[in-house]
């Protein structure tokens, strides 16, 4: 076999790969194309903080291997975790503003791993909220300015939705 030849058949298997993740992605976005993320803030919300974050993933709840592709939460951004008296809010470059009102947080806390990002113990914080059908969902992020314990009182106080059931 000829050094050619050889170059083919590699190249011939990268494309192969690439084809195969192509089309697994496609699959997955079907899948998941009937779950979106709630967007837009509510009027008269008082921000009451602002932290950068790095927004990891959304996984199927207590699966952090599962990736879901909810709109517009589909791809990891850099962006601002925006608390308020309502909810919070996840404000990431180059998309639109997800909302979750504290009647869809059903819990806060922190992880260590999620997809392929795994970060010192407990440097993730763990969303756990209800996706407008219903679905409990867990949205896991970096935070770039302060430490995931020194925000989890406030998000665990804006946490009341039921983890069974829709919400109010």
């Amino acid at each position: 076999m000829t050094r050619e030849i050889a170059g083919l058949i590699m190249g011939a298997v990268a494309v192969l790969v690439l084809l195969a993740m192509l089309f697994a992605w496609r699959r997955r976005l079907r899948r998941d194309s009937g779950l979106h993320a709630p967007l837009g803030v509510p009027e008269h919300a008082e921000v009451t903080g602002r932290h950068g974050m790095l927004y990891v993933a959304t996984t199927r709840h207590d699966q952090p291997l599962e990736r879901l592709t909810l709109s517009p939460l589909a791809y990891r951004a850099r962006g601002e975790l925006v608390l308020t008296d309502r909810g919070v809010a996840l404000s990431l470059d180059g998309a639109p503003t997800v909302f979750l009102a504290s009647t869809r947080l059903v819990s806060a806390d922190t992880a260590t791993n999620a997809m392929n990002r795994v970060v010192e113990p407990n440097g993730l914080v763990r969303l756990v909220w209800l996706e407008p059908s219903g679905v409990l969902v867990d949205s896991f992020l970096r935070l770039t300015s302060g430490e995931p314990h020194q925000i989890l009182p406030a998000l665990e106080r804006l946490c009341s939705a039921p983890e069974n059931g829709t919400p109010a």
